[in-house]
């Protein structure tokens, strides 16, 4: 009987620890971890759990080095890494990166790419395959090998490559983040190839989308009188990048305009993907001049989309020509933003439409030849081995015209019988960003600055600098098409080579400004010049508010210090609401309302506009907003996709265009007019507020509540994410925190003798959740506060919250 129980207990404590080693299979996203591997004390997610973020566990000796590294840690786990050697000093930042980052940056390069599906199975497929078809790697491939033409453009990205896989290479599972351990998956070796993907991974999300496809619907769907009406390339009254009174000295390149053109008269079922909703930034700088201490004060925070980990990783670079602080996309070696001991620097995305679509003709019976200028052209196919967690490899042969991938064809997406359209994109071309960063980390005035930034294609950006000598300028930067006037705006026929692009606007021409008479520079993603400029741009994505609202802030002010800007960079004032709600109001038939239906009347009524975290106002207004939209542009919604007019133009038609044909609702008989309209969509914001109360047990929709501004982690894991951060702000405002995205880094640099800097950021320098420097920053940045930088010369150990580490060779 005894050895009976011994049996059964052996059988079941052996099926038990068989049980907990063997993966877990999920139909469509391959194996969990074994349970029991994650759960070991002494190998598991328990290794993960951190209680003092400075002790690292660094390996010092690394037979890779030259000579010896000094990285000096600040509490909040800020590195200052100084070298005597180029290598040794982006080897470090490298491997510290890693350290730190290591699942961000190479998930992040499995996104860019496309192998999403090798972590999380077929759940990732169609993405998966849309990331390879827009040809992001084979942009990749064409800049790495344009870098590798001389070797000394990649011996920073070697350097740097060194250093991640030093780190890689001396980690066991236990060392792993933790979400290799929940994904089930471990480290692979990191390649230059990854570095330069990452940058096009960044093109990808501040210029991977357009309307072409959008634009062609709606101009057969309502005509193209109504559709230039409700999409002006140039609205009244813009405040653009560049100011008005500037001079283009220089005559511009003559563009053969075909005698004629046409819309393609077809319906496209599917579209590209939107971009992200509030991706965007401001920049500014002010001269000397405007300023109480003398000195050019810079300030910029980007808009991206929140994550955890964070976007940014701070740091500082000291080394052989070069000493630098700001902060970079885990991933990218070099600064991407900052500030160095001579000037300042700052992005904004520049929208312009860099990306065309073509509808190509196949010869019958297969994909091996396309039809060109009458001519039989043949294809290159690329064949995209997808490696599917759980599964068997999926194989997606892209077709590649001289335009360039295929995207969307009769294979993709798998439930619509598409046409065979191919991309035209600056992101395919061979460039040299990264080797942009690293000048621009070195850059000492600003004779320097238009000769670094030439090589800066895509993403196009504004970038805005400061000197310690006083000067100020904005540059717009990237490789502009060159094309006749709405050239790109449709579908285009990619038969005809009328349609090519016809070279590209040569660097000297594009817009830059230096020390205007107005005493400032700025961006906030608002149009870059007036009609002016002599070549044709266009872009759909423009801000019209928030730019308005910094201009008038920064022509008011003078004496400016620091403490002002970053009162700035916070402000909450929504211009928009401001622009458009006294006429709703005053256009509101109130007379047949009841008590229980006046309260956001005469709560709007009251209203200051700002978009303080704990006003209500804000968050009637967004709803009663949101529905106005739904009303007056329901005829943009159904099965064929469409973008519906920008806020800019609803504001223009409730002030200016009361009788307009967009205030008929289209699913009813009635002729419904703005009253009607107005009425209507307030009285549905009324019952969306009231159910809101109802869900929150009684509670007020404070903005913030309402809003819910989230972190979230990269893999959605709610346990990783923050939610309800207590922020104002929202699209078109100058604190542009929205619900997912907003003020990803803020920073203000003030250049005098002693340069002064301030930063912040929504997360903290650890990807590790069970770290407390996961989210260090999180209340302060909510708050509207920000940490001073500490930007040393030399090695400073005398401050009692540093740590010094020395790596050896």
């Amino acid at each position: 009987m005894k050895f009976l129980r011994f049996l059964l207990s052996f059988i079941i404590s052996a099926g038990l620890i068989l049980f907990l080693n063997m993966p877990v299979s999920i139909p469509g996203a391959g194996n969990l971890p074994p349970i029991g591997k994650l759960l070991d004390p002494f190998h598991g997610f328990w290794q993960n759990a951190e209680k003092d973020p400075l002790d690292l566990k660094f390996s010092l000796d690394q037979p890779g080095l030259t000579g010896e590294v000094e990285v000096l840690y600040e509490k909040n786990l800020i590195p200052h890494i100084y070298a005597s050697s180029e290598y040794d000093l982006y080897f470090v930042q490298g491997y510290v990166t890693a350290y730190h980052r290591l699942w961000q940056m190479e998930f992040l390069s499995y996104v860019a790419s496309g192998r999403v599906s090798e972590i999380l199975g077929s759940m990732a497929l169609s993405f998966d395959r849309r990331q390879r078809r827009k040809g992001l790697a084979f942009g990749a491939e064409n800049s790495l090998k344009e870098l590798e033409k001389e070797k000394s453009h990649i011996h920073f990205l070697e350097a740097y490559t060194d250093g991640v896989n030093a780190y890689i290479d001396q980690l066991e599972y236990r060392d792993f983040p933790v979400e290799y351990k929940l994904l089930n998956y471990r480290p692979e070796k990191w390649t230059l190839f990854k570095n330069v993907l990452l940058l096009k991974y960044m093109a990808d999300d501040l210029s991977g989308s357009d309307n072409d496809l959008q634009n062609t619907n709606i101009v057969n769907a309502f005509g193209k009188k109504r559709f230039d009406f409700l999409f002006p390339e140039v609205p009244e009254g813009i405040d653009p990048v560049i100011p008005e009174d500037i001079k283009w000295n220089f005559d511009p390149v003559k563009i053969k305009v075909p005698e004629e053109f046409s819309i393609r008269n077809r319906y496209s079922p599917v579209v590209p993907e939107d971009k992200p909703e509030g991706i965007g930034s401001n920049s500014w700088a002010v001269s000397p001049g405007k300023t109480k201490n003398g000195n050019a004060i810079l300030c910029n925070d980007p808009h991206l989309q929140f994550s955890m980990p964070s976007i940014w990783f701070a740091q500082q670079l000291s080394g052989p020509g070069i000493n630098a602080y700001g902060v970079t996309i885990p991933g990218l070696p070099g600064l991407l933003l900052g500030f160095n001991d001579s000037i300042a620097w700052g992005l904004t995305n520049a929208p312009r439409d860099i990306r065309d679509w073509y509808e190509i003709t196949f010869r019958a019976g297969g994909t091996e030849e396309y039809l060109y200028d009458g001519q039989w052209l043949k294809t290159q196919k690329r064949p995209e081995i997808i490696k599917i967690k759980g599964d068997k490899s999926f194989t997606d042969t892209v077709i590649y015209t001289h335009y360039g991938p295929v995207v969307y064809d009769d294979t993709f997406p798998e439930d619509t019988s598409m046409r065979n359209f191919s991309l035209r994109w600056t992101a395919h071309n061979p460039s040299k960003e990264l080797l942009v960063i690293y000048n621009l980390n070195r850059i000492q005035n600003m004779q320097e600055v238009a000769h670094v930034l030439k090589d800066f294609e895509c993403p196009p950006q504004n970038i805005v600098v400061a000197t310690r000598h006083g000067d100020i300028g904005m540059f717009i930067e990237g490789k502009f098409p060159l094309k006749w006037s709405e050239q790109g705006k449709f579908l285009m026929d990619g038969s005809d080579p009328k349609y090519e692009w016809q070279g590209y606007i040569p660097d000297e021409h594009d817009a830059r400004v230096i020390n205007p008479k107005r005493g400032f520079v700025s961006s906030a993603n608002q149009h870059p010049f007036t009609r002016k400029y002599p070549y044709y741009y266009y872009n759909n994505t423009e801000e019209y508010f928030r730019n308005r609202r910094i201009n008038n802030k920064l022509s008011m002010l003078t004496n400016i210090t620091i403490d002002e800007m970053k009162l700035l960079q916070n402000d909450t004032y929504h211009m928009l609401a401001s622009e458009a709600l006294p006429v709703m109001l005053d256009s509101l038939h109130t007379g047949n309302l009841d008590e229980n239906q006046l309260f956001i009347y005469r709560d709007l009524r009251e209203w200051n506009y700002y978009t303080l975290p704990d006003q209500i106002s804000p968050s009637y207004f967004e709803v009663w907003w949101s529905k106005l939209n739904d009303y007056l542009w329901d005829e943009y919604d159904g099965d064929i996709p469409m973008v519906k007019p920008d806020d800019y133009i609803t504001v223009k038609i409730l002030n200016d265009f009361p009788l307009d044909s967009a205030f008929d609702i289209k699913h009813t008989p009635e002729r419904e007019n703005m009253n009607n309209i107005l009425l209507t969509s307030y009285l549905a914001t009324v019952d969306s507020i009231l159910n809101w109360k109802n869900l929150h047990d009684g509670e007020e929709p404070l903005w913030y509540k309402f809003k819910n501004t989230r972190l979230m982690h990269l893999t959605n894991l709610q346990p990783f994410s923050l939610f309800e951060i207590p922020i104002g702000g929202n699209k078109h405002i100058v604190s542009a925190n929205g619900p997912k995205w907003g003020a990803s880094w803020r920073q203000i640099v003030e250049m005098g003798e002693e340069i002064r800097a301030l930063g912040i950021y929504p997360g903290g320098q650890s990807g590790n959740p069970g770290s407390p420097a996961y989210d260090t920053f999180v209340d302060q940045w909510a708050s509207g506060e920000y940490f001073e930088i500490k930007f040393w010369k030399e090695p400073d150990i005398t401050h009692a919250d540093i740590k010094s580490f020395l790596f050896k060779p």
